[in-house]
């Protein structure tokens, strides 16, 4: 028991130890996400001002177009009050627990190149609600990076919801390096929370890959010419007010929205469309700035003075380390 307890009535109902227990798990949550991202070469947010720019849908073709090119994928939701990724790539079963209570947890595959994590992967009726304050979803985001087995990835594509509250600033807190992709529509109203979300990467350190401006424009279902009925170059003038690389302008193409609901992503498809080479060109910016090349690993999130099983103490090396 600790010293600093002293005799106080705490101590004798045991909180102390409870509370040296709970440190030590932390501890040990920490060095497995130290180990789960050592091997994860990029990790991207993408994020939004606002709901209905399309974010989810950028997240989920962003991932694919990555994994078509031959990468190794991740993708993550932690929209956890409205999670869609596995609805939009009609991923049907539910989570299995290990047979060795040790083991990571294997997320859903897509494909041979994609992984996938979301909450409604982990819950017997996907149309419960999720009804939870800060702690649990702090919680559950560090248990996707932790407990599920991710392996070796060249990508992490991290879907979060709209704004600047605890999903994506556990994310920035979670999971160092991550970089920002930001998802906004030309509107002023868009482009006003965007603000706000590219002055939240500012505040909390993180880097951003990009803007990309989603519904620039319509595809005419008749003539595939695209009309700018929603406006363009919003995301184009915020990239550049911000000293941004500017991703590529996605015009909204209705067979989007279908493919979407029948499971059957489109914007990374081969299909002839202007949204689809758009798209593709976004594809090719991320690439590019992003290349699959090893990056150092994290620092370690976790000190070994809370009685951890972690044999490296303060310097834990992921490749090494006997926790």
């Amino acid at each position: 028991m600790s010293s600093s307890c002293g005799s106080g009535s705490s101590c004798s109902s045991g909180s102390c130890g409870t509370q040296e227990s709970q440190q030590a798990k932390m501890a040990q949550q920490d060095n497995a996400i130290t180990r789960s991202l050592g091997k994860i070469k990029n990790k991207i947010l993408v994020m939004s001002g606002k709901g209905g720019v399309g974010k989810s849908t950028v997240s989920v073709n962003l991932a694919l177009a990555l994994a078509a090119k031959g990468h190794k994928v991740g993708l993550m939701d932690v929209d956890l009050h409205g999670p869609d990724v596995i609805r939009m790539l009609n991923l049907k079963g539910n989570l299995e627990a290990p047979k060795n209570p040790d083991d990571l947890v294997a997320p859903l595959q897509y494909n041979d190149n994609l992984k996938v994590v979301s909450l409604e992967y982990m819950m017997k009726d996907r149309d419960e609600a999720i009804i939870w304050r800060g702690p649990l979803k702090i919680q559950a985001i560090r248990q996707f990076v932790a407990d599920m087995d991710w392996g070796e990835l060249d990508y992490l594509v991290i879907d979060a919801p709209p704004g600047t509250g605890d999903e994506p600033l556990s994310v920035a807190q979670t999971i160092p390096l991550v970089k920002a992709l930001v998802v906004t529509t030309p509107q002023k109203v868009a482009l006003a929370d965007v603000r706000k979300s590219l002055n939240f990467c500012k505040t909390v350190d993180m880097d951003v890959v990009g803007v990309v401006e989603n519904m620039s424009g319509f595809v005419c279902p008749e003539c595939n010419a695209t009309v700018d009925i929603f406006k363009t170059g919003g995301g184009e003038d915020i990239a550049r007010e911000f000293d941004l690389p500017f991703l590529g302008a996605v015009p909204m193409d209705p067979k989007v929205v279908v493919a979407g609901d029948d499971g059957v992503p489109y914007l990374s498809s081969d299909a002839k469309s202007p949204a689809v080479e758009a798209f593709a060109k976004v594809v090719d910016a991320v690439e590019l700035r992003l290349p699959p090349v090893a990056v150092p690993p994290p620092l370690n999130m976790a000190s070994n003075d809370s009685g951890s099983d972690c044999g490296c103490g303060g310097s834990c090396n992921p490749d090494t380390c006997d926790c």
